[in-house]
């Protein structure tokens, strides 16, 4: 498997199959199966936005190596309408769909780093690494 690659995320298919290589890449990795479940659950969250209010999108996975740590990192990146207030988009609970508004807080809390950009009318992109 390719230490970095990019997915397309435009169904819910697509979501499946981003659950599915994130697993593989994180038992490559080497994560345990609460890391594996940490990672997979956020990247399921961030497939989900991508389409719900991106409008679709990609995804894409690295596997990282860093001295004697290793890790993933994902990068969702949509060109939908943007994020208008993102120190709101980030509390539990806010949400502009019909969804609990657990989504990127979410993400952000299952990841070791995490880093958002986004700008009306331009998309959004939304990093998140897990270090083993």
């Amino acid at each position: 498997m390719p230490d970095d690659e990019t997915l397309p995320v435009r169904s819910s298919n697509d979501i499946v199959v981003v659950r599915q290589v994130v697993r593989m890449r994180a038992v490559e990795i080497g994560f345990n199966l609460v890391e594996q479940t940490k990672i997979v659950t956020a990247a399921s969250e961030l497939a989900r936005n991508t389409i719900d209010h991106g409008g679709g999108g990609s995804a894409r996975l690295q596997s990282l190596r860093n001295g004697g740590r290793a890790g993933l990192r994902l990068t969702f990146e949509d060109k939908g309408p943007g994020i208008p207030d993102i120190e709101l988009a980030l509390k539990d609970g806010y949400t502009t769909g019909g969804g609990l508004g657990l989504g990127l807080s979410g993400a952000r809390r299952l990841s070791n780093e995490f880093e958002i950009q986004s700008r009306p009318g331009e998309g959004t992109r939304v990093t998140i690494t897990r270090w083993k």
